[in-house]
């Protein structure tokens, strides 16, 4: 860059060069000239008749172009403009840097935001479809197992086409998995008990008392004592629940009941995983944990529901209780997709955010459900039982954000 600033001084213009006082072998550099000389130690340069004298030079460095194969040297008396060409360089790079991180993040919001909604639509439909089937159909340990029948095949083709990759199973492994299996089947097989007897919007209400749950069995298990702000969060969401409760137009004993043991049982879950869970360094990733409790439930599940109700899922059996074997089916099959989708969702949700945001998203999940079924499918709802609802999520909302506040320690 400095060879278009100053023009090349060839030493072809100078005919003959001897220097005087510079050694009795002196070398002429041709690749610069310079002008360090001061004017009262001017070299001789009138030895011979071919020499050409030379005015006092300016005080500046001349330099080839970046194409010469001789090594260029810059002088002390020339400012450099390397400094400046490297942060020029170095700012390039850190303005392209932070370019690629702003796309970067904003790719990953946007992929967060897309799971966000699949998390919510998959769950709309698993209820509006799971309410019609078990509307009709009484069976819920039946259709509990064909949920998870269709999620252990869904598991077994994404190992199977390398999807996602098929874990290494160890016994310690599966001893440990297995409560969480246990309790996994409880939690989903209350959960459709409760919304063949009441509305959706009732269930979800009453599984709004969820952090309570997790509460009492952390405590008990766990010796984690909630704050003061946590226990003050769970009072409107026991207080707004028992006012839905009261003013539930579709209420019964055994439809409240289900819930409230759907919700301990899914906490339980959550402490189990927390007191039993094998080693870190043995410690399976979220999805792989869910694709392993899906399987298992299906294993565990399926004998009982055989001694239980018996083989009820047959086109036979469905006609001859009077109901449309394609609709009963195909709402049954889709369910399961949208049972087992959203839950793996969930989990990938999980595995992007911190366990605080993850559990407000569940909160707003629930509104929308809750909101979505009462639309769907008409739901009568009075003006105090629309209140009790809304102080229920408000105190789950209060809750999932007060769990930030960590307990000051005490003085020794």
């Amino acid at each position: 860059m400095q060879s278009a600033a100053f023009s090349l001084f060839s030493p072809s213009s100078i005919p003959s060069l001897k220097l005087g006082k510079f050694g009795s072998n002196p070398r002429f550099d041709p690749i610069r000239v310079s002008s360090s000389f001061s004017d009262s130690k001017q070299p001789d340069l009138s030895a011979s008749s071919n020499a050409v004298s030379i005015p006092s030079l300016p005080k500046r460095s001349w330099s080839l172009s970046s194409s010469s194969a001789f090594p260029l040297r810059a002088w002390t008396s020339v400012p450099s403009d390397s400094k400046a060409d490297l942060f020029e360089v170095k700012a390039t790079v850190a303005e392209s840097a932070g370019e690629g991180e702003k796309s970067g993040s904003l790719a990953k919001t946007l992929v967060l935001g897309l799971l966000f909604g699949l998390w919510y639509l998959f769950n709309i439909y698993f209820n509006i479809y799971n309410k019609q089937v078990l509307k009709v159909y009484h069976y819920p340990v039946t259709v509990s197992v064909i949920q998870f029948s269709v999620g252990t095949v869904l598991v077994v083709l994404m190992w199977t086409f390398n999807l996602y990759k098929r874990p290494k199973i160890t016994g310690a492994q599966l001893a440990a998995i297995l409560p969480l299996a246990v309790v996994h089947i409880l939690g989903n097989l209350f959960t459709n008990m409760s919304l063949g007897k009441v509305a959706v919007s009732f269930t979800h209400t009453i599984k709004a008392m969820e952090p309570f749950f997790s509460v009492v069995l952390s405590a008990m298990f766990l010796g984690e004592l909630p704050t003061l702000w946590v226990v003050g969060s769970l009072l409107p969401i026991v207080g707004g629940v028992a006012l839905a409760s009261v003013t539930e137009a579709s209420f019964n004993w055994a439809g409240f009941w289900s819930a409230m043991a759907s919700n301990l049982a899914n906490q339980s879950r959550n402490v189990l995983s927390k007191k039993v869970m094998v080693k870190k360094e043995d410690s399976l990733d979220n999805i792989t944990l869910f694709s392993i409790i899906t399987i298992m439930s299906f294993i565990l599940l399926a004998p009982v529901a055989i001694l239980m109700e018996g083989v009820k899922f047959t086109p036979a059996y469905l006609q001859s209780a009077g109901l449309n074997v394609k609709e009963v089916v195909v709402r049954t099959l889709l369910a399961a997709l949208c049972f087992h989708a959203y839950q793996q969702v969930s989990y990938m949700i999980l595995q992007r955010v911190s366990p605080v945001t993850h559990s407000v998203g569940n909160c707003v999940k629930r509104v929308v459900v809750i909101v979505s079924s009462v639309l769907f499918f008409k739901t009568p709802v009075l003006p105090i039982n629309s209140l009790g609802t809304g102080i229920a999520l408000a105190g789950v909302f209060l809750y999932s954000r007060v769990k930030r506040i960590k307990p000051t320690a005490k003085a020794a």
